[in-house]
């Protein structure tokens, strides 16, 4: 077993990678490996895994995920977690441990004799990390500055490494060794300081003095400060002679070869020093162009002075863009960016999808806002997603903007920089505004930045360019598609608002179809004012279908379809791999673990790409690791390659098979699996694990819809092992949720069990399609399919399968007023739920008998009963079934007046079923309690009263 937190957080297991969990119980588990063999407290794990604001539940939700840990390590040996105090304490042995080995090989080469004798033990620590320590957990400020604290240690390694090196007379290898962490941390003056004595002791002096001017500007600008001693000092290391230059022969005479040599190499030294300096003055003073930027800056200031330039006051405003309309929300708070007193240069950077109206948003607050600026508006369109034209070069737009300002053409510097500084220098101390259009990426942006206090900046950009919100403080504004209303008002502005008015139902249903998105409502609406004998209905026919729907949105020049091909054409192949599987995916949205089976690739991988796709607004992440494509971004992707068919199907099928095996058993505690894996299932790379219920059934919730989706999918492509197991397992939440249409994915299983003539599958699926039907009233529509259900199980010889199809049909009967049969039906069922050995099966059979029983006015049978079943299982387990076991004893002691008794029983039960989700049975238990209740009892119905109140249709489990 190898934990490794020199990187993404992962445990391997004889080189096979183990998946711990979810993000949270991976920082758990980071936090006590950081800590090993010491106590990690409770409040500690608080921070690490929520930071300032925890759930009320904190201390549960860690003893789930630690219970979850330890059942993951049984196996391993020696690593156990122990509770202590108010913690948790991990021990594990060292060497298991990368972030261990890596102190203790540093440790090592630090006891060596001499700095060369540490070098294999430097890079035998340094060749543990695989990237940034403890990727992937919670990025809470407790996993922060855990993490900063080992990439300290880290830095620290290197630079050791690197003096080593140097000091051995490698210095090749130490400028290797240096150059990545010396660009990764370019303010860290100490490994910069070792990089230059390194590259001295190379002979690249020019290197090392532009490296230290280079890292110089820097500090200067990021942090306002001068380099320290370290830089400083190796710095005059370069700029004089090498010590052995400097050594003066005092027994030199004329002959001496020696001496001559040496008076030679002093002499070429010398002016190699000289050069050297000469040419750094040279950079100190003009290289950049700044001095002269500065001063043609000053000159055109002071217009109106003797030799001064006048400036002229540019007022670049894109076009108003016609028919705009709505937005006003948006517009406010573009309003409230740029005016943002914190920031001396306010960014505001819009961005959302192709065709959301970035460009459009900007230009009609331009036109508004232009007055709020004296000084003017500079515009430029950068061309980052323009196929038409090339992508614009910053040099050429500050040279436009120069031209704009009025600097005349042979007065604008042909150094980039020096026209860069000179741009930056004339807007110092001015209120202006410039809008940067269409921008690509954030390279192309920072240069037209003006950072000067007063003016303002607009990027519009269909990436999300998060370095620009990082680095200058951008304040990002994610434009959402139109509402109904504003979409319509759309329509109303091209169309006439008689035509809208008279089709208002096919108008909102194009704006649905459409997807909310400006230019594919503008692209419809065009194609309908041009054809006004054409209906708004006959539109959304056409629209609805997906093949068409992508095509009719164009006319002369404009088609939405090459408007998204310019972002895909951006992206790299994986993500465009990925972003077309997203497309076929039969569910509306879809977890990181599914993408990563979907696209036979780690969960790591997998969410590295996706976070590509949200990057560039193509994916929109719903909630914490899920994934979801807007339906024209969906029809288009789909043209981008085929769908994955056949076997390419079954990793996904598999996901979803074992998440939902592993859901139920979770959801039910102690409850057996109802069905086995297929022979050819292959285990997922990312196979989930869930704390408790709770966790079960909200993933049961958050995948619904994918789960009733790929069991159609499963049968349509003739995966019929795996369609009718799909839809079994959704019992957890078809018995908590029984009013809702389950009968589709049950339609679809019992096809696949009949195709296969498996007679347990068969039996199985028709006995909950059967309860089903009959929680729903629909008791004459449940008993065909009740009735073959008994005998097939026999057939398959599922003991406990015919139990449980027993009780079902006996529940049909009753209700259908054959109370004979029913009654032999729930005997024999509860006989064959003991034959089977199954405890849990055997409380459920057991309450169905007496609850018989308590109908027919056998209070006392129903109460041994129901007191029998009790006993069959731990407390802890199959909580839903104790309540109504629960009930079942409560009312049967209200019959025979032991209401004192009854109450208890009640109370308990409600107090289950609220625990367990079922809402609805906890406010008829709670009722029944408070019909009973003596006047002993607590005072704290509130609760009970309001879950009376507000009661639903009550789910039977």
């Amino acid at each position: 077993m190898e934990f490794r937190l020199l990187g993404p957080v992962e445990v391997r297991c004889n080189g096979q990678f183990v998946e711990i969990g979810p993000p949270k119980r991976r920082t758990l588990l980071a936090m006590l490996l950081l800590a090993n063999d010491a106590l990690v407290t409770n409040d500690r794990l608080t921070d690490a895994l929520w930071g300032e604001q925890p759930p009320r539940h904190a201390k549960t939700v860690i003893q789930g995920h630690v219970s979850q840990l330890r059942r993951l390590l049984q196996h391993v040996g020696p690593v156990t977690i122990a509770t202590a105090c108010d913690g948790y304490l991990l021990q594990a042995p060292s060497e298991h441990i990368d972030g261990e080995r890596f102190r203790a090989a540093v440790a090592e080469a630090r006891t060596g004799d001499g700095a060369p004798a540490g070098i294999p033990e430097l890079r035998k620590a340094l060749a543990l990390w695989r990237g940034p320590a403890l990727a992937g957990l919670c990025g809470t400020p407790t996993v922060v500055a855990a993490a900063a604290e080992l990439e300290e240690a880290r830095l620290g390694a290197v630079e050791e490494l690197g003096q080593a090196l140097t000091a051995g007379r490698r210095a090749e290898e130490a400028v290797a060794v240096l150059r990545g962490p010396a660009d990764r941390h370019p303010l860290r003056e100490s490994l910069v300081a070792l990089l230059l004595d390194a590259l001295l002791s190379t002979n690249r002096q020019a290197e090392a003095i532009e490296l230290y001017h280079r890292t110089a500007r820097l500090l200067g600008d990021e942090l306002g400060v001068d380099p320290g001693p370290a830089m400083v000092e190796a710095y005059d290391r370069i700029l004089s002679p090498p010590r052995a230059a400097r050594r003066r022969e005092d027994t030199h005479r004329p002959g001496d070869l020696h001496g001559q040599e040496a008076a030679d190499r002093q002499e070429a030294t010398r002016r190699q020093t000289d050069a050297y300096r000469r040419a750094d003055a040279r950079r100190q003073a003009d290289a950049h162009g700044q001095a002269d930027a500065y001063r043609q800056a000053d000159a055109y200031r002071g217009a109106g002075q003797p030799g001064a330039h006048e400036l002229r006051r540019p007022l670049l405003l894109p076009r108003r863009p016609a028919g705009f309309t709505g937005r006003k929300r948006e517009l406010a708070a573009l309003d409230a960016a740029v005016r943002d007193t914190a920031h001396d240069s306010p960014i505001c950077l819009v961005t959302g999808p192709a065709g959301i109206g970035k460009s459009a948003l900007v230009a009609h607050w331009a036109q508004q806002a232009a007055a709020d600026f004296p000084d003017g508006v500079l515009f430029a369109r950068l061309g980052g997603f323009v196929d038409t034209a090339p992508i614009a070069d910053p040099a050429f737009v500050i040279r436009d903007f120069l031209g704009a300002l009025g600097i005349q053409p042979d007065d604008i510097p042909q150094n980039t920089a020096a026209a860069e500084a000179l741009y930056r220098s004339l807007l110092r101390n001015r209120r202006l505004l410039v809008i940067l259009d269409d921008a690509l990426s954030y390279d192309q942006v920072r240069p037209l930045l003006p950072g000067a206090q007063g003016c303002a900046t607009v990027v519009t950009s269909r990436n999300r360019l998060e370095s620009l919100v990082a680095g200058d403080c951008a304040r990002p504004l994610l434009l959402d598609r139109l509402g109904p209303g504003e979409g319509e008002a759309l329509f109303a502005r091209i169309l006439g608002p008689d035509r809208v008015g008279a089709e208002p139902d096919a108008a909102g249903r194009l704006v649905r179809l459409c997807d909310g998105l400006p230019l594919a409502l503008r692209l419809a609406a065009a194609r309908l004012a041009v054809r006004p004998e054409r209906s708004l209905g006959d539109a959304v026919e056409e629209l609805r279908d997906g093949q068409r729907r992508i095509s009719f949105l164009a006319v002369d020049g404009i088609d939405f379809a090459s408007v998204l091909r310019v972002s895909v054409d951006h992206l790299p192949p994986d993500a465009v791999a990925v972003l077309r599987l997203l497309a076929h995916h039969f569910g509306p949205d879809i977890d990181v673990a599914a993408v990563a089976a979907l696209a036979d690739d780690s969960p790591d991988g997998s969410r590295a790409v996706l976070e590509r796709l949200v990057a560039a607004n193509l994916v929109e992440e719903r909630g914490h690791d899920r994934y979801a494509l807007h339906g024209l971004i969906r029809l288009f992707a789909r043209s981008l390659g085929p769908a994955p068919g056949g076997d390419r199907l079954l990793p996904l099928l598999d996901h979803y098979l074992y998440a939902a095996l592993a859901a139920a058993s979770a959801a039910v505690a102690g409850s057996q699996p109802c069905c086995r894996l297929p022979e050819d299932f292959r285990t997922p790379v990312s196979t989930p694990v869930f704390a408790d219920r709770e966790e079960a059934m909200a993933w049961y919730a958050r995948e619904r819809r994918n789960l009733v989706a790929a069991t159609a999918a499963a049968a349509a492509g003739r995966h019929h092992h795996r369609a009718w197991r799909l839809a079994l397992l959704l019992w957890p939440l078809v018995v908590q949720q029984p009013g809702a249409d389950w009968e589709v994915p049950l339609g679809h299983a019992l096809g696949s069990a009949v195709e296969l003539a498996e007679a347990d599958a068969e039996s199985r699926v028709r006995s909950l399609l059967g309860w089903v039907l009959g929680q729903n009233g629909r008791y004459e529509e449940a008993l065909p399919y009740l009735l073959r259900a008994p005998d097939l199980a026999r057939r398959a010889d599922d003991t406990e399968g015919e139990a449980i199809a027993t009780a079902n049909l006996a529940q049909a009967r009753e209700a259908l007023g054959d109370t004979n049969l029913a009654g032999l039906g729930y005997e024999r069922a509860a006989q064959l739920a003991r034959r089977a050995g199954s405890p849990q099966t055997e409380m459920l059979t057991t309450y169905y008998l007496a609850r018989y029983h308590l109908l027919n006015e056998r209070p006392a049978k129903a109460l041994a009963l129901a007191r029998h079943a009790l006993d069959l299982a731990p407390e802890d387990q199959v909580v839903a079934r104790r309540a109504m076991l629960l009930d079942i004893c409560g009312r049967a002691l209200a019959t025979l007046d032991r209401n004192g008794e009854a109450w208890d029983h009640f109370d308990r039960a409600g107090r289950l079923a609220e625990q367990d989700g079922f809402t609805a049975d906890a406010a008829d238990y709670y009722a029944r309690a408070a019909a009973v209740r003596p006047r002993t009892a607590g005072s704290d119905a509130g609760p009970r009263r309001r879950l009376t109140r507000e009661r639903a249709a009550r789910p039977a489990p």
